[in-house]
């Protein structure tokens, strides 16, 4: 029997190019702990980023943050632990109600008011990417590929099959889903039966890193960022391209240091749009053309918030960043949190809220970084993008906790 070709990445055998980055890795103070299986590497290989190590924070920022004063959460419940090592699934918030789901397949809905249980699915599917709702639809993925949707009641709608796993939560706006997968491409279905209606291909790059984030969906056009730095503007009816815009571009001689990837959602509001690269740059471009605003070296896997007067960035080694809109000057920069995997910023009135990967809530005042409250969960990293609510916010723990804060 003759033995099976060595796939390659360009001139590099893969099994040798794993061989490189385990060693590479081995020695990085980075949050980077290993890479995915070749078996999971059809595409290209992945690193994944939410595989970290233990947080190390000194003994002195031990210190100052028990010093923070605690918040306690107006409500909390569960929807059962995450027993994946790979799915990020993060709650959604919609008409006074919040919808939560594992990756063993439960989803359940909840009042946003009190926490409590008002209905749950069993899907009997492994869940990769959740949850998203909207016109009357809960909406997940499948490490399968398939897109599950649910009615207001919970019944069974439809399945579809997209190309791979599903990593973010299917986006519902308009009467078309739209869905990212995990080999770069982004799809458009019918939310009446699923049928595709457009489908479009991203960039794959030798090595890439693993993203669960969603799309934005804003005016009829779909905005999503891409390994190598690109940023990509799509029509909602029919994926095709209006603009694209480069946040950040490959540098370094190895293929580990030429990864600068968007794994995170983009911001705007009505005339400006922001993302941020992970080991690239953050960005800022006009919504209706791509023309750029401005630009800023960064490094951020967990991404950005916007409010009306700054931008909020969640730094790769735990730094808390604001920059101006107009700018990009920075406003104040706070380190009280380094060494922490933190998740996406959330602006709430004059808070802005991070939660980390010790399983605590953190608020900073918006104007200056200052951190006034610090909450403990249940003691499991919360990697899953913090969800608005309409007094406060909500997070996701590791172990599928689910805790509700007022902000004061």
């Amino acid at each position: 029997m003759s033995r099976p070709a060595t796939k390659t990445i360009g001139t590099i055998p893969r099994h040798l190019l794993l061989l490189l980055l385990h060693l590479a890795l081995a020695g990085c103070a980075s949050f980077v702990e290993r890479i995915a299986s070749v078996a999971d590497l059809d595409v290209s290989p992945v690193i994944d980023l939410f595989k970290t190590k233990e947080p190390e924070i000194s003994a002195e920022q031990t210190a100052r943050l028990k010093l923070v004063a605690a918040a306690r959460p107006l409500w909390q419940s569960s929807v059962g632990e995450n027993e994946s090592n790979v799915a990020v699934l993060s709650p959604a918030f919609e008409n006074g109600w919040v919808y939560a789901a594992n990756p063993a397949g439960r989803i359940v809905r909840l009042d946003a008011a009190t926490g409590k249980l008002a209905g749950s699915i069993d899907t009997q599917h492994q869940l990769s990417g959740g949850v998203g709702v909207g016109e009357g639809m809960t909406l997940v993925g499948t490490f399968k590929g398939e897109v599950l949707a649910f009615d207001d009641t919970g019944k069974f709608r439809w399945k579809a099959q997209v190309s791979s796993e599903v990593l973010g939560p299917p986006q519902v706006d308009s009467e078309v889903i739209v869905v990212r997968t995990g080999d770069g491409r982004i799809f458009g279905l019918d939310a009446a039966n699923g049928k595709r209606k457009w489908v479009y291909q991203g960039a794959t790059p030798a090595l890439t890193v693993r993203n669960p984030s969603r799309v934005l969906i804003k005016h009829g056009t779909v905005f999503a960022g891409f390994a190598g730095g690109k940023l990509v503007a799509l029509s909602l009816s029919g994926g095709n391209v209006k603009w694209e815009a480069t946040v950040s571009r490959p540098r370094g001689a190895t293929e580990l240091e030429r990864i600068t990837d968007i794994t995170s959602l983009p911001v705007a509001d009505e005339w400006q749009i922001c993302a941020v690269a992970y080991q690239g740059r953050i960005a800022c471009f006009e919504i209706s053309n791509g023309n750029q605003i401005w630009a800023r070296d960064a490094s951020s896997s967990a991404g950005l918030a916007m409010d009306d007067t700054y931008i909020y960035l969640s730094e790769d080694r735990g730094a808390v960043i604001a920059y101006t809109k107009t700018n990009g000057t920075t406003v104040w920069r706070q380190d009280i949190l380094s060494g922490l995997r933190l998740t996406t910023p959330i602006v709430r009135g004059s808070r802005v809220v991070v939660a980390d990967s010790q399983g605590y809530v953190n608020f900073f005042r918006h104007d200056d970084g200052a951190i006034v409250l610090r909450a403990a969960t249940d003691e499991s990293s919360i990697l899953a993008h913090p969800e608005h609510l309409s007094n406060g916010i909500v997070v996701q723990t590791r172990k599928g906790g689910l805790y509700a804060f007022g902000i004061q």
